[in-house]
């Protein structure tokens, strides 16, 4: 049958584009989604302020009118400024066991990205390591927690036939943190010394503020962050339109900050979301009407595990132990909610202090996530991609693992 790989054009189009998955994962039993109406919100350009610096094109690939996969192209100036680099992306793939409608998509992708001037295509990213992104390559036995997606294992395969290569990896690790006994016990004594020592003191959000609050975290985050490999800092207004999409998952028990008193500076937080996939998945069309609200609400109390979305201290602030204390606040909010657990991350493959910390708290890595890229330019360099991380050998120092700057990538 012919196949032909066109751009969304009317809203039929973009329907079809968010169908596409629940269609594909129909019978799946461990895939979930956000609802359809946060999706096309997030494909809106005229409401996702992520396009006030960055451009997107979105296609269907089509065989004689039956849409058999689909795929985003996107250029963010943001990431070029801010990371130096000439990356173009590709993001929202979703395809049958199609391997020339996959090399097809990913052939218009790069493209489109290196019209624009891009020496790469690279992804998958929805649309940025902030959204749902990389490709599942391990853990397909657990259902994902929540922003995090789930693929059929026949992607990577898709992915990889049509010339692209791993970039980098990121890890999720579960961690269950009510049992305090597998952590070890220098976070305890670390934490205990915060306040004392350097005068820095960690609270919950008060959401009677959560304008400031957002404020605040957007402070730590940037900072914290700003080294990790694909990270572009987030301006106020994509901080108030996450704020504005996230508010009704927050839990004031699951989020965190941590200042200094006397001069109100705010020098690290820490943000964990109730898995709202447990709830979602018992909307497996993902509309929320005209019964889909009912059932979010009936459940929600069920929920019983948290996703570490990010947990960040600013570099200055990194030998002073804010991190073990923000480790410890979650285990005390385990003891007073239903979510004994979850999962952190995602946390870069090369990110080796983190990830011994989570060994060290007694975590467990539970799945594995996969960036592709493919060069668009000769001469151009690869990115160097993580070698597989072994937790072995000693203890690293309390500095480098507990106070680190994030845990979350």
């Amino acid at each position: 049958m012919t196949l032909q790989i066109r751009p969304v054009l009317t809203r039929r189009d973009l329907n079809a584009f968010i169908d596409l998955p629940f269609r594909l994962y129909r019978d799946a039993e461990h895939w979930v989604s956000m609802p359809r109406l946060f999706l096309k919100q997030e494909l809106d350009r005229g409401r996702n302020p992520w396009f006030e610096h960055a451009e997107a094109e979105y296609f269907l690939a089509e065989r004689d009118g039956r849409v058999v996969g689909r795929i985003t192209a996107q250029v963010d100036r943001a990431l070029h400024e801010f990371q130096g680099t000439r990356w173009g992306q590709f993001g929202w793939f979703e395809c049958e066991d199609d391997q020339e409608a996959a090399s097809a998509m990913i052939d218009v992708a790069a493209a489109w990205v290196r019209s624009r001037g891009c020496d790469r295509v690279v992804g998958p990213f929805s649309f940025t390591t902030n959204d749902e992104c990389g490709l599942l390559v391990n853990g397909y036995d657990r259902p994902p927690i929540v922003l995090t997606g789930w693929h059929f294992p026949y992607y990577r395969t898709l992915l990889e036939n049509a010339g692209l290569v791993r970039a980098m990896d990121t890890l999720m690790w579960d961690l269950h943190v009510r049992d305090r006994e597998r952590v070890h016990p220098m976070i305890w004594k670390i934490a205990d010394r915060v306040e004392s020592e350097h005068g820095i003191v960690s609270r919950h959000f008060r959401k009677k503020d959560i304008r400031e609050e957002v404020g605040r975290f957007l402070e730590v985050y940037n900072a914290a962050w700003e080294k990790n490999w694909g990270f572009v800092p987030l301006n106020e207004k994509e901080v108030r339109h996450y704020a504005k999409e996230l508010g009704p998952m927050l839990d004031e028990n699951w989020a965190m900050v941590s200042e200094i008193p006397e001069t109100g500076e705010v020098v690290g937080a820490a943000l964990s979301i109730p898995d709202y996939n447990q709830v979602l998945a018992r909307v497996r069309n993902g509309r929320l009407l005209p019964f889909g609200w009912l059932t979010l609400l009936r459940h929600r109390k069920e929920i019983d595990r948290v996703r570490v979305f990010a947990l960040g201290v600013k570099p200055q602030y990194q030998h002073t132990g804010v991190g073990a204390k923000l480790y410890e606040m979650h285990y005390q909010s385990a003891m007073r909610t239903p979510q004994g657990g979850g999962e952190t991350g995602w946390i870069l493959e090369s990110n080796t202090a983190m990830n011994k910390a989570m060994q060290k708290m007694g975590g467990t890595v539970a799945r594995r996530y996969r960036f592709y890229e493919r060069l668009l330019e000769p001469g151009a360099e690869p990115s160097a991609p993580a070698k597989a991380t072994k937790f072995t050998g000693d203890w690293v120092d309390e500095d480098s693992v507990l106070a680190h700057g994030s845990v979350a990538s």
